[in-house]
């Protein structure tokens, strides 16, 4: 599984059409219970189908629109799922993840997707990874507070052969490339993976292969996480870890590492030793932006009302937004006069506002942070902290 990374997030957020539909469901991934996955999945498809009725559709138009969507449901599809599915469908567009978060069934037709419950996914929730190193393998995990993943990097990574190729014979590290078996729960490695022999850690030569070896990786990894701004936690024996961090130049490399040997880490085990270096971060820059807003509050760069805020986002104003993951407000905007109308229940044409003040505020370069409304700062809905 692959996760949703900003840039797919922000792909989702530019799409503005007709008719978006989005549709969030719990999974389960595993037990008895994996058999109401698809009796759920079906439930909400009819849902979506009035929905869209109730939008002016005909029924036979809703069910064509829909039906990329109801082609999924087949066994070999929910065979792999996470803790949530969801699925982002209009005309000529069909996109889904199985992602983990646990979500509440929703379905929301608009003319935008409804993007807010995925926003803890990169923020409260966290979105980092483990670079593990070991003589044997070095792998990628992709991760979040309650899942990771191993990335296939076949064709990503060199192997210290062809890095030190056109190196001198005898300044070569003695290596050969081999597989490792599945081992301590974790998969096999994707291809060839480079085995180092007959050196210890103080070998001059060894660590000076070493080093030309992980400039090399930073640099298909640099490549590989371009558009990454997420921490990244090294994991090995010590005497790796100062090697590597001298070649990395990716900047949200955390100091904090985990030590010893990586190659008998599960993934899982990487996960909690991962989980407890990146947390304190995920809760600080979230603390400090409540704490921010709150310094703010009455100056002109703070704000908890919706019609000031939306085309603040709109203007590429909005540095930080706080938003309530289980609430929603419907209305419009005008871009043309700047104006927001708030209304009691969901009419037609209307989008719901928070979600809108979100994907704005992360298409303009700002900072989102979802949380639930017991969580929210002074009982608000949304609370902005404004760059100007």
């Amino acid at each position: 599984m692959k996760l949703l990374s900003i840039a797919e997030l922000e792909t989702l957020a530019k799409q503005h059409r007709e008719v978006c539909v989005s549709i969030f469901i719990p999974t389960y991934h595993s037990g008895a219970n994996t058999q109401q996955n698809p009796i759920r999945f079906r439930n909400l498809i009819r849902e979506a189908e009035e929905r869209l009725i109730e939008h002016g559709w005909r029924s036979e138009d809703a069910k064509n629109l829909l039906k990329p969507v109801t082609e999924l449901d087949e066994y070999e599809f929910w065979q792999h799922q996470s803790n949530g599915l969801v699925i982002f469908c209009s005309q000529d567009f069909l996109r889904y993840y199985s992602l983990p978060i646990d979500f509440a069934e929703l379905v929301i037709v608009s003319n935008r997707f409804y993007l807010k419950s995925l926003f803890p996914l990169f923020h409260s929730d966290g979105h980092f990874y483990v670079l593990a190193l070991s003589h044997n393998l070095i792998r990628l995990l992709e991760s979040t507070r309650y899942h990771i993943e191993e990335i296939d990097l076949t064709g990503i990574l060199p192997s210290l052969a062809e890095v030190l190729r056109f190196e001198e014979p005898e300044r070569q590290t003695p290596s050969h490339t081999g597989t490792p078996g599945a081992k301590g729960g974790r998969h096999a490695a994707p291809g060839g993976v480079t085995v180092f022999h007959g050196h210890g850690a103080g070998n001059e030569d060894h660590k000076e292969n070493l080093s030309l070896y992980f400039h090399r990786v930073n640099e298909a990894l640099r490549e590989f996480l371009k558009e990454e701004h997420a921490p990244l936690v090294l994991a090995g024996v010590e005497y790796l870890l100062p090697i590597y961090r001298e070649a990395n130049t990716y900047p949200d490399l955390i100091d904090a590492s985990i030590t010893g040997n990586a190659e008998l880490l599960t993934p899982e085990e990487l996960h909690a030793q991962a989980w407890k270096i990146v947390e304190p971060l995920f809760l600080q820059a979230q603390q400090q932006a409540m704490n921010q807003y709150r310094e703010l509050l009455g100056t002109g760069k703070a704000s908890s009302k919706i019609t000031e805020t939306i085309p603040a986002a709109c203007q590429g104003r909005v540095d930080k937004l706080i938003v309530a993951l289980n609430q929603q407000q419907w209305g419009t905007f005008d871009p043309d006069t700047q104006t927001v109308q708030v209304h009691p229940n969901a009419e037609p044409n209307d989008e719901e506002l928070l979600d809108f003040a979100a994907t704005q505020t992360i298409l303009n370069g700002g900072t989102v942070y979802a949380v639930e409304s017991a969580d929210m700062p002074d009982d608000t809905a949304l609370a902005a902290v404004f760059r100007y």
